[in-house]
Order: C-alpha cells, then structure tokens, then sequence
C-alpha cells in the first residue's frame, strides 16, 4: 500500500527561501513539486528524507539557486488483491466513487435509489435475506482492489466535467468480509466469556 521510492530530481529553490537552511529549503520546493500529485509509481504523500544535494548554481537572468537532488518519498501505490479500508465520495447508478466500485462488483441483488436525506446522492442498498443492507457515503468500506489504471490527461474537458483522476483505482465489494465496515461489526462472534 504504501512504498519508499528513491528519486532524483533538479530541484529550484526560490530566491524568497535561500535565506532557510539548504536541506529546509529544498525539502519546502521538493513539497511544492510532488505531494498529492500522482507519478508513474503512485500517489506521493511524504517527502521522507534526502540522501544527497549537489550543485547549487545560478542560472543567468534567474535569481534562483538549482540543486541536483536525490530524495526519497512515500507513495500510496495499491496493489491488486489488496483489501483497503476507505470511505468513498459519492455513488450514482454506475458505482461508488472515491475508489471506483462498478455496479457489477456490488453484492447482488442490489438496487440504486434516491438518497432520502440528500436528494442530490445516490445510494446503494442490498438486499440479503430479508435484511436490506445500506451503503452510502457516511460508510466506511473494505474493498478488494481489482484494478489500477494511469488515465491520460485530457486535452479538453467540458465544463460540467467530473475532475480529472490521475489514477483510478477499481475495486469490488462482492465477497465476503468486503463492504461497509458495520456489516461486519454486527457480525463479530459474541465471548464466552460472559458465561
């Protein structure tokens, strides 16, 4: 789930931050350059430390200092199989949304309806039994990673578009144990101990 990777990079460090201590500073440009941005090796949550800085020249007509820098950070980088906990955004018909959940890889039989509380969600419910089992964005859910895809960045996008997700991450909640996190809670063995 989460890695230590090693990077280099060329690292500006503004004139406004020469005045800090060097590793300080290049610490505050290498945050403003990676965290919650999504590389080719995941999503990058902390700069964890930097092993080596050389250099610190002036290009001409720039009043910033350039330092080559090798650091390592770490990445949110599932991998398929996983089980995660999580709470998802929103649903609609096709899904649950934060982490992606299709429509088929919800339990069936199972049913899009109106949120009663907010007219503007969706919500989910599956039925089981007799029971009607609810999940919904107050839910915090186990899921099963399915996939993990690195869409292209789109060239154009309408102006009621969705954002832009750099990495989408499907998974499913049709097993066992996997869903919201009370439908399990309610399911715990009661102790002997109480004998």
């Amino acid at each position: 789930m989460f890695c230590l990777s090693e990077l280099e990079d060329t690292v500006r460090v503004p004139p406004s931050d020469l005045n800090l201590p060097l590793e300080v500073a290049i610490k505050k440009a290498l945050q403003k350059l990676f965290l919650d941005k999504v590389l080719s090796i995941g999503l990058c949550v902390s700069i964890y430390g930097i092993k080596s800085i050389e250099g610190g020249f002036v290009l001409p007509g720039d009043g910033a200092a350039t330092y080559k820098v090798v650091f390592r950070i770490v990445v949110f980088r599932p991998f398929v199989g996983e089980v995660i906990a999580a709470k998802f955004k929103e649903s609609d018909s096709n899904g649950l949304r934060y982490v992606y959940v299709p429509a088929p890889l919800i339990p069936t039989p199972n049913r899009c309806e109106p949120d009663p509380y907010n007219r503007n969600q969706m919500r989910w419910v599956w039925k089981y039994g007799d029971d009607e089992f609810i999940i919904d964005d107050s839910c915090q859910i186990k899921f099963r990673v399915e996939n993990i895809s690195y869409p292209p960045v789109p060239t154009e996008r309408a102006e009621d578009a969705k954002p832009f997700a750099p990495m989408v991450v499907t998974g499913t909640i049709d097993d066992d144990g996997l869903g919201p996190v009370s439908w399990w809670e309610a399911c715990a063995p009661i102790s002997d101990a109480e004998d």
